[in-house]
């Protein structure tokens, strides 16, 4: 294989992958072939098997290659000519309040309801979380720490350095005294957001996102001010310079590892680059990273906090998606803003519950958690297709689906006609439960959008449930 001719600036990994993709489109490389193993690559191009890596995995996740186990890299026809991806939106917005508020409570008093099939509720299967072990942590802190909640704790310092060990992974050197304990990932994105923010200002996020920050900013009386956003690359930056300029926006909310509900993992380079753009306004960032661990390649991303030269990016995480939901132990560290976030926490919940944290502090100092992460990496990655090839056989002629990079979440575009609110409501009356496009927009847009969890693993029942919801989407329109 030879070297392409590419621009000396060009990262190596993607003079690897331009090489690839062009041998492929002049037939030198066809579907099925065999691509040369990371060794070779790595010798004949003279780089680190992590950079031969990074290419191969650069290439895979925009479908020209596909990974089997104990067998290499192979060439696949490029995927959007199997399953399209959603549709890029590049509508421009205005700063809105926000709409979904309705839409939203009627989820939440559905997902109370008994459902045989949850598509919808953000979490994986229960046997994926290392309960057992979790299980024998209490009990070794119950026996030799009977006092264990006898006191306010305002961040166990056993976690806080834990946490901070575990953000070198992420391009970061934080140490405990930069960290935050939280209830969650949420709790820490809305004290991020009462610190930079005041009521009235307006703040820019990816569209579609999640929409627990939009209840968040709901809450603040916050507007916002939705960027369209690329199903694989992210943000578009020059919208979003265009709306600092035009609305003097306050703080930008972003999620660039495993985005909640695309799925993609922004390259270094665009992180690189939000970062030096807001950094130039003095715009804070609050960077939601609780997804980042489940990244599919096994390369743990960096975060946007890793290219922060003036401490304006705020990066929020938990704990949640990785070991338990319920213990409920998130973290934020917020740069220049960590004083005013220790007082805002201070006042809003005082402290976080010491048994979970000192648990969590358990199973990280075990020396556990990658092999754990693996795990979930592999059986997420391969769930996710598993769904997608059955949501592409059953569902309507036109459906379009993401090709998440990470996490556990598939945001599906259906033919315009289907309303996503009606099959929703369909899909409820046979207990199954998904979420409506429209929870995910400031504006109610993603009429015809839904989303669909992928963690909850795939049986026969679940394969089913896609093929009753394919004809459901029918009756939706």
């Amino acid at each position: 294989m030879t070297e392409a001719v590419s621009s000396p600036a060009t990262p190596l990994y993607l003079r690897i992958a331009e090489n690839v993709t062009r041998q492929v489109a002049s037939g030198a490389l066809r579907d099925g072939d065999r691509v040369p193993s990371l060794r070779q690559i790595s010798r004949q191009m003279r780089v680190s098997m992590t950079t031969a890596l990074q290419a191969y995995l650069w290439l895979e996740n925009r479908g020209y290659l596909e990974s089997k186990p104990q067998s290499g890299f192979y060439v696949r026809k490029p995927f959007s000519t199997l399953i399209p991806e959603p549709q890029y939106e590049t509508r421009k917005s205005a700063p809105a309040e926000i709409t979904t508020d309705m839409v939203l409570s009627e989820v939440i008093e559905a997902a109370n309801k008994p459902s045989d099939i949850s598509f919808g509720v953000a979490s994986a299967h229960p046997d994926l979380f290392p309960t057992r072990k979790l299980n024998l942590i209490l009990r070794r802190i119950l026996r030799e720490n009977p006092h264990h909640s006898a006191r306010y704790d305002f961040g166990a310092e056993p976690l806080r350095r834990q946490i901070a060990r575990r953000t070198l992974s992420m391009g970061c050197a934080l140490s405990p005294g930069d960290v935050t304990v939280t209830s969650g990932c949420l709790e820490a994105i809305n004290l991020g957001l009462r610190a930079v923010t005041r009521p009235g200002d307006v703040i820019a996020v990816e569209s579609p996102t999640y929409f627990g920050i939009l209840g968040s900013a709901a809450s603040l009386s916050l507007k916002v001010l939705e960027i369209p956003t690329h199903p694989r690359e992210g943000m578009d930056l020059e919208q979003l310079e265009r709306a600092i300029r035009g609305h003097r926006v306050k703080a930008c909310i972003t999620m660039t590892n495993c985005q909640n509900p695309l799925g993609y993992i922004v390259p270094d380079a665009a992180k690189k680059a939000l970062v030096e753009l807001t950094a130039r306004h003095d715009i804070p960032i609050i960077e939601d990273d609780v997804y980042g661990d489940l990244a599919y390649s096994g390369l743990r991303p960096k975060t946007l906090k890793a290219f922060d030269q003036k401490d304006l990016v705020l990066l929020c995480s938990s704990f949640s998606k990785v070991l338990s939901p319920g213990y409920r132990i998130g973290w934020i560290a917020a740069g220049r803003f960590n004083e005013e976030v220790k007082r805002l926490k201070l006042l809003t919940s005082v402290a976080t519950p010491s048994l979970s944290q000192l648990a969590i502090a358990g199973f990280l100092e075990s020396g556990g958690y990658e092999r754990h992460l693996k795990k979930m990496q592999s059986t997420f990655a391969r769930q996710a297709e598993q769904i997608r090839n059955a949501i592409a056989r059953y569902f309507p002629e036109g459906t379009r689906i993401s090709r998440p990079a990470g996490g556990h979440m598939l945001w599906v575009e259906l033919p315009p006609k289907v309303n996503a609110m009606k099959l929703y409501r369909a899909a409820l009356n046979e207990h199954i439960g998904i979420l409506p496009g429209p929870l995910f927009s400031a504006t109610g847009r993603y009429q015809n959008h839904i989303r669909i969890n992928s963690g909850s693993g795939w049986s026969p029942e679940q394969e089913r449930a896609v093929v009753t919801l394919g004809r459901l989407c029918e009756r939706a329109r």
